[in-house]
């Protein structure tokens, strides 16, 4: 393997799976027991506010607890990005912040993150660790009702896309790890990068059906490790 001069990487649901966090969607087509257009979609929101806003109380809650740590994956990742001496993205469909955590610095969270809000009015966002509901006054406004998770909700635009598009144009390898391949953008970008002559590796524990240059199965503590140090070897 020659050695690239700019990666992009992105992780999806599967990397986080190892740590403890629930993937986004059961087979059943449910989060938590919740149809996904009640707590995932703006008119979810609209509709019934007091269960969206609990509905990530509890992801909240879950992430903050003592059970859920990065895992083999997220350290690799952040080992990675301060040992590769060239151009590094990394790129999450996740709302977590295990990433961070185990030391990544380097990172874009497309579908918003679960430790910070956003007021309605102002756009602007906040980091918060406690619960908060429709009764929460907005630090900027003073208003109850004008927070909402900053999260990406299904019929709403990822953040940072052209942050992300750029990199994905100018890199030599597109890495994707233990997502699923149905969210668009998110599973288009490996195109972006291939039509760009990109070398693109998928590695996940099951195939999906987009067509990687390299793939590489298993568990993600297993095989991402694995296949970093042997970049940097290269």
């Amino acid at each position: 393997m020659q050695k690239p001069e700019s990666i992009v990487i992105l992780t999806g649901a599967g990397i986080s799976a190892e740590s403890g966090i629930e993937t986004f969607r059961a087979a059943d087509g449910l989060w938590a027991n919740h149809p996904v257009d009640e707590v995932a979609t703006p008119e979810g929101f609209e509709r019934n506010p007091q269960l969206v806003y609990q509905f990530y109380n509890q992801r909240r809650e879950q992430l903050l607890s003592q059970d859920i740590k990065p895992n083999a994956a997220h350290t690799a990742l952040a080992k990675f990005e301060h040992d590769f001496d060239g151009t590094f993205l990394l790129v999450t469909q996740n709302i977590d912040n295990l990433h961070e955590r185990a030391g990544s610095e380097n990172v874009l969270h497309m579908h918003g993150e679960l430790l910070k809000m956003r007021c309605l009015n102002s756009k602007m966002v906040f980091d918060i660790r406690e619960s908060f509901d429709y009764d929460t006054r907005c630090e900027c406004c003073r208003s109850p009702g004008n927070l909402r998770p900053h999260v990406v909700w299904f019929g709403e635009m990822p953040l940072h896309i052209n942050q992300i598009n750029m990199a994905l144009e100018a890199c030599d390898i597109f890495i994707a790890i233990g997502t699923s391949g149905n969210v668009y953008p998110a599973a288009g970008f490996y195109q972006t990068a291939k039509n760009c002559q990109a070398h693109t590796v998928e590695l996940n524990l099951e195939k999906t059906g987009s067509s990687f240059d390299t793939s590489v199965y298993g568990p993600a503590t297993q095989i991402v490790p694995e296949y970093l140090e042997k970049i940097l070897q290269s």
